[in-house]
C-alpha cells in the first residue's frame, strides 16, 4: 500500500503553505518550484485542495493559494482524503452489506484496527506541527558546523 504522487504533493503544499503567512497568497508556479514537482500536476492538485475546502484560490496580479484554516486547525487526514477520498483499507470496512464474509471472516478486526489506527495517526498529525518540523529540520540539514579557529 502506498500514496499517490498527488497526495504526497498535496501534503507538500499544504506544509509550505503553512509556513508563509496566512493573509499572503502563492502562486501555483512558485508552489510546484517550492515542492520540486511539475507545475500542471500541483495544479491538478491544487483544483482538488480547493474543491475539498483546504486551499482557496485567487486569481489575477495578486492571485494564488493559501490555507483556508489556521494551520493548526487542519490535519494530515485531512490532506490524505481530500486527494485520496475516505481511508478505507478494504472494501469490507464501511458499514452496510458490502462483504457477506464479514461476520465471520478472521481478517476483519484485522484491517479495521489497522484503520482505525492510521485515521488517529493522521488525524494527530497538524499541518502546523509539519511545518514546524519542516523548518526546522530544514535547518539541521543547512546547519554548518566550522572548525575552530587554527593557529595558521
Amino acid at each position: 500500500m502506498q500514496i499517490t504522487r498527488a497526495t504526497d504533493y498535496a501534503v507538500r503544499v499544504t506544509i509550505h503553505l503553512a509556513t508563509v503567512p496566512a493573509s499572503k497568497m502563492v502562486p501555483g508556479s512558485l508552489l510546484a518550484h517550492a515542492i520540486g514537482a511539475p507545475e500542471s500536476f500541483v495544479s491538478k492538485v491544487l483544483q482538488q485542495l480547493v474543491q475539498a475546502r483546504l486551499v482557496p484560490s485567487q486569481r489575477g496580479m495578486r492571485g494564488g493559494f493559501r490555507l483556508a484554516r489556521r494551520a493548526a486547525d487542519m490535519s494530515l487526514l485531512e490532506v490524505v482524503e481530500a486527494i485520496e477520498g475516505p481511508t478505507q483499507l478494504n472494501l469490507c470496512l464501511p458499514q452496510g452489506p458490502n462483504c457477506s464474509r464479514k461476520e465471520w471472516c478472521a481478517a476483519h478486526p484485522v484491517w479495521a484496527e489497522a484503520q482505525a489506527a492510521l485515521v488517529k495517526v493522521l488525524g494527530k498529525a497538524s499541518i502546523a506541527q509539519l511545518a514546524r518540523d519542516s523548518i526546522s529540520n530544514q535547518a539541521k540539514l543547512h546547519h554548518v558546523v566550522l572548525p575552530a579557529k587554527s593557529r595558521i
